[in-house]
């Protein structure tokens, strides 16, 4: 017959190797998802940097555009839910442009999240899609990599084209649409005129003029 205080320490003793095989198991989870969540944001931050220097390219400011930023949070225009970072480029001091979140809800496949550069004279500097879910092939030529469509705004600004041109010429407008695919760019062209209403509107506290 099994001695009982023999069956009672081994019961402990395999006790406490599960427990100590999941507190290590455990530690091993955190350090490996940390690791992971480190080279995750790493990444984020190489795609946010590329596409602020493409908006505004290092020979037209002496900044670093990811550490001059600053927290932004609109709905009526910007379609923001909550505070987004954004960001100012400056030279000598001066803010030359700066570059906002802004988001087109109304996306063939849902949302998708913009960047748009505008020059402190008021003039697009450039847009880039960061985030979006649009169909291969159709909807995802707003990005530089399928197409050169988003080129198209480079200098435009409120009053050229005169608002009643700022839509696809499907819809009487100035901007191109895909051939098959006309959702995804009216809402583009849309969410970037509005974000050029936002900044005609907070001008002088984009551009920090109220500051000198």
């Amino acid at each position: 017959m099994e001695n009982p205080t023999s069956t009672s320490s081994s019961i402990l003793r395999n006790s406490l190797i599960l427990g100590l095989f999941a507190m290590a198991t455990v530690g091993m989870i955190a350090v490996t998802q940390q690791g992971t969540a480190e080279r995750i944001d790493e990444a984020q931050r190489r795609v946010q940097l590329s596409a602020l220097n493409e908006i505004i390219p290092h020979d037209r400011h002496d900044n670093d555009l990811l550490a001059d930023n600053f927290a932004i949070d609109d709905r009526q225009y910007l379609n923001l839910t909550g505070a987004k970072d954004a960001y100012r480029a400056r030279n000598d001091g001066a803010v030359s442009a700066v570059i906002l979140p802004i988001v087109a809800p109304d996306g063939y496949s849902g949302r998708i999240d913009l960047l748009v550069g505008i020059n402190a004279d008021g003039s697009i500097a450039g847009v880039r899609s960061v985030n979006h879910r649009e169909t291969p092939g159709l909807g995802d030529k707003i990005e530089t990599a399928k197409s050169q469509w988003v080129l198209d705004f480079n200098g435009k600004s409120l009053s050229m084209p005169v608002p009643e041109q700022w839509a696809v010429k499907k819809d009487g407008g100035q901007f191109d649409q895909f051939t098959g695919a006309t959702i995804t760019p009216r809402a583009v062209v849309k969410a970037v005129y509005q974000a050029l209403t936002y900044f005609d509107a907070h001008r002088a506290s984009l551009l920090q003029l109220d500051e000198e």
